[in-house]
Protein backbone atom coordinates (compact mmCIF):
# COMPACT_ATOMS: atom_id res chain seq x y z
CA UNK A 1 0.00 0.00 0.00
CA UNK A 2 1.43 3.31 -1.11
CA UNK A 3 2.27 5.51 1.65
CA UNK A 4 0.28 8.98 1.76
CA UNK A 5 1.98 12.31 3.04
CA UNK A 6 0.08 14.58 3.83
CA UNK A 7 1.30 18.34 3.75
CA UNK A 8 2.17 19.88 7.31
CA UNK A 9 0.02 22.32 8.94
CA UNK A 10 0.88 24.66 11.54
CA UNK A 11 -1.48 25.03 14.71
CA UNK A 12 -0.04 28.59 15.24
CA UNK A 13 -0.66 29.72 11.50
CA UNK A 14 -4.41 31.22 12.06
CA UNK A 15 -3.05 33.34 15.27
CA UNK A 16 0.23 34.69 13.07
CA UNK A 17 -1.80 37.85 11.52
CA UNK A 18 -2.78 38.65 15.04
CA UNK A 19 0.79 37.89 16.42
CA UNK A 20 1.88 40.47 13.88
CA UNK A 21 -0.93 42.67 14.26
CA UNK A 22 -1.48 42.95 18.03
CA UNK A 23 -4.90 44.63 18.46
CA UNK A 24 -4.09 48.16 19.94
CA UNK A 25 -6.28 49.87 22.70
CA UNK A 26 -6.33 53.52 23.33
CA UNK A 27 -7.65 55.04 26.44
CA UNK A 28 -8.01 58.66 25.55
CA UNK A 29 -8.80 61.80 28.04
CA UNK A 30 -7.52 64.34 26.42
CA UNK A 31 -9.28 64.85 22.72
CA UNK A 32 -12.71 65.08 24.11
CA UNK A 33 -13.86 67.80 26.85
CA UNK A 34 -16.66 65.73 28.21
CA UNK A 35 -15.71 62.08 27.62
CA UNK A 36 -13.00 59.34 27.12
CA UNK A 37 -12.09 57.71 24.35
CA UNK A 38 -11.97 54.36 24.06
CA UNK A 39 -10.05 53.13 20.59
CA UNK A 40 -9.52 49.67 19.48
CA UNK A 41 -8.05 48.72 16.13
CA UNK A 42 -7.65 44.77 15.63
CA UNK A 43 -7.68 42.13 13.42
CA UNK A 44 -11.74 41.12 12.59
CA UNK A 45 -13.01 38.00 13.75
CA UNK A 46 -16.61 36.46 14.87
CA UNK A 47 -18.02 37.85 17.34
CA UNK A 48 -15.27 40.34 18.05
CA UNK A 49 -17.61 43.49 18.72
CA UNK A 50 -19.68 41.75 21.19
CA UNK A 51 -16.84 41.26 23.03
CA UNK A 52 -15.74 43.97 23.02
CA UNK A 53 -18.87 45.86 24.54
CA UNK A 54 -19.79 43.41 26.97
CA UNK A 55 -16.04 44.18 28.45
CA UNK A 56 -17.19 47.70 28.44
CA UNK A 57 -20.93 46.90 29.49
CA UNK A 58 -19.71 44.76 32.96
CA UNK A 59 -17.50 47.65 33.67
CA UNK A 60 -21.34 50.05 34.11
CA UNK A 61 -19.59 52.64 31.58
CA UNK A 62 -22.34 54.82 29.85
CA UNK A 63 -21.67 54.79 25.94
CA UNK A 64 -22.72 57.97 25.09
CA UNK A 65 -21.48 57.65 21.36
CA UNK A 66 -19.77 55.20 18.82
CA UNK A 67 -18.52 54.27 15.31
CA UNK A 68 -18.04 50.77 14.54
CA UNK A 69 -16.50 49.68 11.24
CA UNK A 70 -15.24 45.51 10.26
CA UNK A 71 -15.62 45.99 6.49
CA UNK A 72 -12.46 43.74 5.29
CA UNK A 73 -10.63 42.43 7.73
CA UNK A 74 -9.63 45.10 10.05
CA UNK A 75 -11.93 46.30 13.09
CA UNK A 76 -11.52 49.61 14.12
CA UNK A 77 -14.16 51.15 16.90
CA UNK A 78 -14.43 54.52 18.74
CA UNK A 79 -16.04 54.43 21.85
CA UNK A 80 -16.75 57.59 23.65
CA UNK A 81 -17.74 56.78 27.46
CA UNK A 82 -18.53 58.19 30.81
CA UNK A 83 -18.95 56.51 34.40
CA UNK A 84 -22.62 56.49 35.65
CA UNK A 85 -22.12 59.73 37.73
CA UNK A 86 -21.79 61.54 33.62
CA UNK A 87 -17.66 61.85 34.43
CA UNK A 88 -14.19 61.06 32.51
CA UNK A 89 -12.73 57.65 33.11
CA UNK A 90 -9.77 58.45 35.12
CA UNK A 91 -9.38 55.86 37.79
CA UNK A 92 -5.94 53.96 36.68
CA UNK A 93 -7.21 50.54 37.95
CA UNK A 94 -9.70 50.95 35.19
CA UNK A 95 -8.00 51.91 32.52
CA UNK A 96 -5.18 49.47 33.54
CA UNK A 97 -8.26 46.65 33.12
CA UNK A 98 -9.46 48.17 29.94
CA UNK A 99 -6.13 47.58 28.08
CA UNK A 100 -5.51 44.65 29.10
CA UNK A 101 -8.76 42.92 28.25
CA UNK A 102 -8.93 44.40 24.77
CA UNK A 103 -4.86 43.97 24.59
CA UNK A 104 -2.80 41.81 22.65
CA UNK A 105 -3.94 38.77 24.61
CA UNK A 106 -7.61 39.50 24.13
CA UNK A 107 -8.68 37.91 26.90
CA UNK A 108 -8.76 38.80 30.63
CA UNK A 109 -5.89 37.74 32.29
CA UNK A 110 -5.70 35.95 36.00
CA UNK A 111 -4.85 39.05 37.60
CA UNK A 112 -7.94 41.24 36.03
CA UNK A 113 -10.42 38.60 36.81
CA UNK A 114 -9.88 38.38 40.72
CA UNK A 115 -10.12 42.17 40.80
CA UNK A 116 -12.59 42.86 43.63
CA UNK A 117 -15.48 45.31 43.30
CA UNK A 118 -16.23 44.66 39.85
CA UNK A 119 -18.55 42.83 37.92
CA UNK A 120 -16.01 41.04 36.07
CA UNK A 121 -14.24 37.52 36.57
CA UNK A 122 -15.23 34.02 35.83
CA UNK A 123 -16.75 31.47 38.86
CA UNK A 124 -15.13 28.55 39.50
CA UNK A 125 -16.82 25.85 38.24
CA UNK A 126 -16.14 23.55 41.11
CA UNK A 127 -17.26 25.46 43.74
CA UNK A 128 -20.64 26.01 42.50
CA UNK A 129 -23.46 24.60 40.23
CA UNK A 130 -24.97 26.54 37.73
CA UNK A 131 -28.79 26.33 37.19
CA UNK A 132 -30.83 27.31 34.36
CA UNK A 133 -34.81 28.03 34.33
CA UNK A 134 -37.32 29.06 32.08
CA UNK A 135 -41.21 28.93 32.10
CA UNK A 136 -44.53 30.87 32.43
CA UNK A 137 -43.84 33.45 35.21
CA UNK A 138 -46.58 34.20 37.61
CA UNK A 139 -46.87 35.75 41.25
CA UNK A 140 -45.01 34.35 43.61
CA UNK A 141 -42.74 31.94 41.51
CA UNK A 142 -39.74 33.20 42.66
CA UNK A 143 -40.53 32.62 46.04
CA UNK A 144 -41.13 29.12 45.90
CA UNK A 145 -38.17 28.74 43.33
CA UNK A 146 -35.68 29.76 46.10
CA UNK A 147 -37.96 27.45 49.39
CA UNK A 148 -37.00 24.31 46.82
CA UNK A 149 -33.68 25.30 46.71
CA UNK A 150 -33.45 26.12 50.92
CA UNK A 151 -35.25 22.87 52.04
CA UNK A 152 -32.92 20.82 49.78
CA UNK A 153 -30.08 22.67 52.09
CA UNK A 154 -28.50 25.12 49.08
CA UNK A 155 -27.27 28.01 49.15
CA UNK A 156 -27.76 30.94 46.62
CA UNK A 157 -24.67 32.47 45.96
CA UNK A 158 -25.53 34.96 42.68
CA UNK A 159 -28.54 34.81 40.88
CA UNK A 160 -30.34 36.73 37.54
CA UNK A 161 -33.84 36.93 36.90
CA UNK A 162 -35.52 38.58 33.91
CA UNK A 163 -39.15 38.27 33.28
CA UNK A 164 -40.48 39.42 29.80
CA UNK A 165 -43.95 39.27 27.96
CA UNK A 166 -45.24 36.51 30.88
CA UNK A 167 -42.19 34.23 30.61
CA UNK A 168 -39.24 33.88 33.44
CA UNK A 169 -35.34 33.16 33.17
CA UNK A 170 -33.68 32.46 35.58
CA UNK A 171 -29.71 31.48 36.36
CA UNK A 172 -28.80 30.44 39.90
CA UNK A 173 -25.19 29.86 41.35
CA UNK A 174 -25.76 27.51 44.21
CA UNK A 175 -23.69 25.20 46.51
CA UNK A 176 -24.29 22.80 48.76
CA UNK A 177 -24.75 24.42 52.86
CA UNK A 178 -22.27 21.66 54.31
CA UNK A 179 -19.56 21.24 51.73
CA UNK A 180 -19.53 24.91 50.57
CA UNK A 181 -19.14 23.42 47.05
CA UNK A 182 -20.90 22.43 43.86
CA UNK A 183 -23.64 19.82 44.06
CA UNK A 184 -21.66 16.52 42.48
CA UNK A 185 -24.38 13.48 43.60
CA UNK A 186 -26.75 12.51 40.51
CA UNK A 187 -29.13 11.34 42.44
CA UNK A 188 -29.28 15.03 44.44
CA UNK A 189 -29.07 17.03 41.00
CA UNK A 190 -31.65 14.57 39.61
CA UNK A 191 -34.32 15.43 42.65
CA UNK A 192 -33.43 18.96 42.33
CA UNK A 193 -34.50 19.17 38.72
CA UNK A 194 -37.86 17.09 39.05
CA UNK A 195 -39.16 19.50 41.74
CA UNK A 196 -38.10 22.39 40.52
CA UNK A 197 -40.23 21.52 36.84
CA UNK A 198 -42.76 20.72 38.96
CA UNK A 199 -42.71 24.05 40.42
CA UNK A 200 -42.13 25.71 36.54
CA UNK A 201 -45.18 23.97 35.28
CA UNK A 202 -47.68 24.62 37.96
CA UNK A 203 -51.33 23.34 36.78
CA UNK A 204 -49.73 22.69 32.80
CA UNK A 205 -48.82 19.09 32.19
CA UNK A 206 -46.91 20.37 28.33
CA UNK A 207 -43.19 20.14 28.78
CA UNK A 208 -42.69 23.27 26.89
CA UNK A 209 -44.47 25.13 30.01
CA UNK A 210 -40.69 24.02 31.83
CA UNK A 211 -37.18 23.62 30.93
CA UNK A 212 -34.33 23.12 33.93
CA UNK A 213 -30.90 22.73 32.95
CA UNK A 214 -27.35 22.32 35.20
CA UNK A 215 -24.88 23.76 33.74
CA UNK A 216 -21.37 24.41 32.86
CA UNK A 217 -19.23 26.30 30.43
CA UNK A 218 -18.42 29.74 29.82
CA UNK A 219 -21.11 32.38 28.06
CA UNK A 220 -21.87 35.64 29.99
CA UNK A 221 -25.15 35.76 31.83
CA UNK A 222 -26.54 38.43 30.29
CA UNK A 223 -26.19 36.62 26.90
CA UNK A 224 -27.05 33.74 28.04
CA UNK A 225 -30.61 35.05 29.35
CA UNK A 226 -31.07 36.34 26.51
CA UNK A 227 -30.40 32.97 24.69
CA UNK A 228 -33.11 31.38 26.83
CA UNK A 229 -35.49 33.93 26.02
CA UNK A 230 -35.06 33.66 22.42
CA UNK A 231 -35.17 30.44 22.56
CA UNK A 232 -38.28 30.22 24.40
CA UNK A 233 -40.13 32.63 21.77
CA UNK A 234 -40.67 35.81 24.15
CA UNK A 235 -40.97 37.76 21.10
CA UNK A 236 -44.06 36.65 19.54
CA UNK A 237 -47.32 38.34 21.11
CA UNK A 238 -50.59 39.41 19.83
CA UNK A 239 -49.06 42.63 21.38
CA UNK A 240 -51.68 44.05 23.43
CA UNK A 241 -49.82 42.62 27.04
CA UNK A 242 -46.71 43.95 26.05
CA UNK A 243 -47.98 47.36 25.23
CA UNK A 244 -49.69 47.44 28.61
CA UNK A 245 -46.94 47.00 30.31
CA UNK A 246 -44.48 49.54 29.03
CA UNK A 247 -44.85 53.37 28.94
CA UNK A 248 -45.60 54.93 25.29
CA UNK A 249 -42.45 56.35 25.73
CA UNK A 250 -40.45 53.83 25.84
CA UNK A 251 -41.68 51.91 22.42
CA UNK A 252 -38.88 51.49 20.45
CA UNK A 253 -39.33 52.27 17.03
CA UNK A 254 -37.02 50.13 14.57
CA UNK A 255 -36.98 49.83 11.01
CA UNK A 256 -34.90 47.90 8.38
CA UNK A 257 -34.10 49.06 5.33
CA UNK A 258 -31.58 47.93 2.16
CA UNK A 259 -29.14 49.95 1.24
CA UNK A 260 -27.81 49.43 -2.36
CA UNK A 261 -25.20 50.69 -3.20
CA UNK A 262 -23.40 48.45 -0.52
CA UNK A 263 -25.55 45.41 -0.51
CA UNK A 264 -26.26 45.92 3.44
CA UNK A 265 -29.52 45.70 5.45
CA UNK A 266 -29.51 48.68 7.55
CA UNK A 267 -31.23 48.17 11.15
CA UNK A 268 -32.66 51.68 12.85
CA UNK A 269 -32.82 51.64 16.48
CA UNK A 270 -34.74 54.97 18.08
CA UNK A 271 -35.76 54.34 21.91
CA UNK A 272 -35.45 55.76 25.44
CA UNK A 273 -31.58 55.44 26.18
CA UNK A 274 -30.98 53.31 29.21
CA UNK A 275 -27.54 51.48 30.53
CA UNK A 276 -26.53 48.67 28.63
CA UNK A 277 -28.48 48.90 25.70
CA UNK A 278 -26.03 48.69 23.30
CA UNK A 279 -24.69 45.34 24.57
CA UNK A 280 -28.52 44.07 24.30
CA UNK A 281 -28.79 45.15 20.26
CA UNK A 282 -25.79 43.73 19.58
CA UNK A 283 -25.84 40.66 21.97
CA UNK A 284 -29.20 40.17 19.91
CA UNK A 285 -28.19 40.54 16.43
CA UNK A 286 -25.01 38.25 17.07
CA UNK A 287 -27.23 35.63 18.31
CA UNK A 288 -29.13 36.04 15.50
CA UNK A 289 -26.53 34.60 13.40
CA UNK A 290 -25.74 38.23 11.61
CA UNK A 291 -22.79 40.33 11.25
CA UNK A 292 -22.85 44.08 12.46
CA UNK A 293 -20.16 45.55 9.69
CA UNK A 294 -20.58 49.53 10.43
CA UNK A 295 -22.61 50.61 12.96
CA UNK A 296 -23.24 54.94 14.53
CA UNK A 297 -24.63 55.09 17.95
CA UNK A 298 -25.76 58.36 19.65
CA UNK A 299 -27.49 59.76 22.02
CA UNK A 300 -29.19 63.15 22.41
CA UNK A 301 -30.74 63.66 25.78
CA UNK A 302 -32.76 60.68 27.34
CA UNK A 303 -33.04 58.92 23.70
CA UNK A 304 -30.82 57.49 21.94
CA UNK A 305 -30.24 56.68 17.91
CA UNK A 306 -28.13 53.56 16.70
CA UNK A 307 -27.97 52.77 12.92
CA UNK A 308 -26.43 49.18 11.85
CA UNK A 309 -24.91 47.96 8.50
CA UNK A 310 -25.72 44.44 8.61
CA UNK A 311 -25.95 40.86 6.76
CA UNK A 312 -26.45 37.17 7.71
CA UNK A 313 -23.45 35.23 8.29
CA UNK A 314 -23.74 33.79 4.68
CA UNK A 315 -23.48 37.44 3.06
CA UNK A 316 -27.46 38.11 2.49
CA UNK A 317 -29.09 40.88 3.26
CA UNK A 318 -32.52 40.63 4.86
CA UNK A 319 -34.82 40.12 1.55
CA UNK A 320 -37.91 39.64 2.76
CA UNK A 321 -40.66 41.08 4.44
CA UNK A 322 -41.08 38.34 7.15
CA UNK A 323 -37.40 38.63 8.17
CA UNK A 324 -37.40 41.92 8.73
CA UNK A 325 -40.14 41.60 10.77
CA UNK A 326 -38.51 39.14 13.07
CA UNK A 327 -35.70 41.09 13.41
CA UNK A 328 -37.76 43.95 14.45
CA UNK A 329 -40.03 41.66 17.12
CA UNK A 330 -36.44 40.26 18.34
CA UNK A 331 -34.67 43.80 19.01
CA UNK A 332 -37.76 45.13 20.79
CA UNK A 333 -37.99 42.28 23.00
CA UNK A 334 -33.97 42.69 23.55
CA UNK A 335 -34.59 45.94 24.54
CA UNK A 336 -37.74 45.61 26.75
CA UNK A 337 -36.55 42.74 28.83
CA UNK A 338 -34.09 44.98 31.26
CA UNK A 339 -36.78 47.68 31.23
CA UNK A 340 -38.18 47.90 34.96
CA UNK A 341 -41.42 50.15 36.54
CA UNK A 342 -41.88 50.52 40.29
CA UNK A 343 -39.78 50.32 42.92
CA UNK A 344 -36.64 48.75 43.80
CA UNK A 345 -35.92 47.37 47.03
CA UNK A 346 -32.10 46.78 48.50
CA UNK A 347 -31.56 44.66 50.25
CA UNK A 348 -28.39 43.91 52.81
CA UNK A 349 -27.87 40.77 54.93
CA UNK A 350 -25.29 38.33 56.23
CA UNK A 351 -25.55 35.15 53.97
CA UNK A 352 -27.35 31.76 54.88
CA UNK A 353 -29.40 29.37 53.37
CA UNK A 354 -32.73 30.21 52.99
CA UNK A 355 -32.40 34.11 53.29
CA UNK A 356 -33.71 34.41 49.45
CA UNK A 357 -36.56 32.29 50.23
CA UNK A 358 -37.39 34.56 53.05
CA UNK A 359 -37.71 37.95 51.59
CA UNK A 360 -39.07 36.40 48.70
CA UNK A 361 -42.05 34.77 50.64
CA UNK A 362 -42.39 38.09 52.69
CA UNK A 363 -42.76 39.77 49.10
CA UNK A 364 -45.19 36.93 47.61
CA UNK A 365 -47.36 37.23 50.99
CA UNK A 366 -47.75 41.16 50.78
CA UNK A 367 -49.03 40.67 47.55
CA UNK A 368 -45.63 41.91 45.43
CA UNK A 369 -44.27 40.59 42.50
CA UNK A 370 -40.88 40.27 41.51
CA UNK A 371 -40.02 41.28 38.12
CA UNK A 372 -36.07 41.42 38.01
CA UNK A 373 -33.98 40.21 40.89
CA UNK A 374 -30.05 40.06 41.02
CA UNK A 375 -28.55 38.32 44.23
CA UNK A 376 -24.56 38.24 44.68
CA UNK A 377 -22.62 37.44 47.68
CA UNK A 378 -19.20 38.87 48.71
CA UNK A 379 -17.84 36.43 51.82
CA UNK A 380 -20.72 36.42 54.42
CA UNK A 381 -22.46 39.71 52.81
CA UNK A 382 -25.77 38.99 50.59
CA UNK A 383 -26.65 41.86 48.20
CA UNK A 384 -30.33 41.12 46.79
CA UNK A 385 -32.03 43.84 44.68
CA UNK A 386 -35.61 43.37 43.75
CA UNK A 387 -37.52 45.40 41.55
CA UNK A 388 -40.99 44.77 42.63
CA UNK A 389 -44.76 45.50 41.06
CA UNK A 390 -48.17 44.88 42.72
CA UNK A 391 -49.27 41.59 41.49
CA UNK A 392 -52.71 42.86 40.81
CA UNK A 393 -51.35 45.52 38.48
CA UNK A 394 -52.05 48.76 40.36
CA UNK A 395 -49.31 50.94 42.10
CA UNK A 396 -47.20 49.58 45.12
CA UNK A 397 -48.83 51.27 48.06
CA UNK A 398 -45.69 52.22 50.94
CA UNK A 399 -48.17 51.03 53.11
CA UNK A 400 -47.06 47.71 51.90
CA UNK A 401 -43.46 48.60 51.69
CA UNK A 402 -43.18 49.35 55.38
CA UNK A 403 -44.92 46.45 56.38
CA UNK A 404 -42.25 44.63 54.77
CA UNK A 405 -39.56 46.52 56.02
CA UNK A 406 -41.26 45.73 59.56
CA UNK A 407 -41.40 41.80 58.62
CA UNK A 408 -37.68 41.97 57.47
CA UNK A 409 -36.52 43.27 60.69
CA UNK A 410 -33.18 44.55 62.09
CA UNK A 411 -31.38 41.73 60.91
CA UNK A 412 -30.96 42.84 56.73
CA UNK A 413 -30.71 46.28 55.85
CA UNK A 414 -33.48 47.47 53.19
CA UNK A 415 -33.41 50.65 50.91
CA UNK A 416 -36.14 51.28 48.48
CA UNK A 417 -35.93 53.46 45.41
CA UNK A 418 -38.41 54.62 43.12
CA UNK A 419 -37.53 53.44 39.70
CA UNK A 420 -38.42 55.97 36.54
CA UNK A 421 -40.25 54.51 33.43
CA UNK A 422 -37.93 52.49 31.56
CA UNK A 423 -34.85 52.72 33.86
CA UNK A 424 -32.50 49.43 33.63
CA UNK A 425 -30.60 50.08 36.25
CA UNK A 426 -28.81 46.58 36.84
CA UNK A 427 -30.11 44.53 39.82
CA UNK A 428 -26.81 42.83 40.56
CA UNK A 429 -24.50 43.96 43.14
CA UNK A 430 -21.19 44.46 42.34
CA UNK A 431 -18.63 41.98 43.03
CA UNK A 432 -19.70 39.01 41.14
CA UNK A 433 -18.66 37.42 38.18
CA UNK A 434 -20.81 38.21 34.73
CA UNK A 435 -20.11 34.91 33.35
CA UNK A 436 -22.43 31.72 32.73
CA UNK A 437 -21.87 27.72 32.58
CA UNK A 438 -23.05 24.64 30.60
CA UNK A 439 -23.35 21.34 30.74
CA UNK A 440 -24.95 18.81 28.01
CA UNK A 441 -26.56 19.77 24.91
CA UNK A 442 -29.13 22.36 26.20
CA UNK A 443 -27.27 25.72 24.86
CA UNK A 444 -27.05 24.06 21.54
CA UNK A 445 -30.64 23.12 21.47
CA UNK A 446 -31.43 26.75 22.29
CA UNK A 447 -28.91 28.27 19.34
CA UNK A 448 -30.82 25.70 17.20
Amino acid sequence: MAKVCWPYFDPEYENLSIRIHPPRVSVDNTSCRDCTLIKVDSKNKPGILLEVVQILSDLDLIITKAYISSDGGWFMDVFHVTDQQGNKITDGKTIDYIEKALGPKGHITDGVKSWPGKRVGVHSVGDHTAIELIGRDRPGLLSEISAVLANLNLNVAAAEVWTHNKRIACVLYVKDENTSRAVDDPMRLSTMEEQLKNILRGCDDDEKVARTSFSMGFTHMDRRLHQMLFADRDYESSGVAIEADYPPSFKPNITVEHCEEKGYSVVTVRCKDRSKLLFDIVCTLTDMQYVVFHASISSEGPYALQEYYIRHMDGCTLDTEGEKERVIKCLEAAIRRRVSEGLSLELCAKDRVGLLSEVTRILRENGLSVTRAGVSTNGERAMNVFYVRDASGNPVDMKTIETVRKEIGHRMMLNVKKVPPGCAKEPEASGWAKTSFFFGSLFERFLA
